[in-house]
């Protein structure tokens, strides 16, 4: 029964995670705007994920425990371009790419260095989502922000509680997805709040 739902747990969640960003994208291109996005949300974002997964292959934790975050990162990297390219500053995005890759080498230098970024990960995470909530707050228009994307990214840390409990234990990692299981559904509940109602034209 464990392994039936560990397998579920795990599968479900790449599934899930190899197209959570997708309707975000297309939210995107369709209103050919990134109206509602915020930009540091989505750097603060992409920065967790990313010393999340090099913690996970420092440390050699198991493959499928975190093999949604290289899709993950592919994804926000495209939702990142995006809203460059709806902002209209497209130059600007070459300096934060140079950035991550150089961090992802960096991380791996020194162990102090990843366990320090991993206790920092999730702050870093949380922050993201605050980032999120206050733009919304103060526009208080979700504009062209993805309420499915949102609500995917709360299925997928709930599921990973499971995994991580069913694994590795690793309380750090735990703690992480309990608190990004409640500011995804924070943010959910913000983007709905916000909703526009769409007025077709007559």
């Amino acid at each position: 029964m464990e392994d039936a739902l560990l397998w579920f747990c795990n599968w479900s969640t790449l599934g899930v995670c190899a197209g959570l960003k997708l309707p975000q994208i297309y939210a995107q291109l369709a209103a050919r705007s990134a109206r509602g996005i915020s930009l540091p949300s989505l750097l603060l974002e992409l920065a967790g994920f990313l010393v999340f997964l090099r913690y996970q292959c420092y440390y050699g934790n198991p493959l499928l425990t975190y093999l949604e975050y290289p899709i993950l990162i592919a994804q926000d990297v495209a939702l990142l371009l995006c809203v460059f390219h709806f902002n209209g500053n497209m130059k600007q995005a070459a300096p934060y790419m140079a950035v991550f890759v150089s961090s992802w080498f960096i991380l791996s230098l020194q162990k102090w260095i990843i366990d320090l970024a991993m206790n920092l990960c999730t702050f870093i995470s949380a922050a993201s989502k605050f980032a999120q909530l206050q733009y919304l707050w103060k526009v208080q228009d979700s504009g062209a922000v993805s309420a499915l994307t949102w609500g995917l990214a709360a299925y997928t840390c709930a599921t990973r509680i499971i995994t991580t409990l069913m694994t590795t234990n690793d309380f750090t990692i735990l703690i992480r997805f309990v608190i990004m299981l409640a500011l995804n559904i924070w943010v959910t509940a913000t983007v709905l709040r916000y909703r526009k109602p769409v007025i077709k034209a007559e």
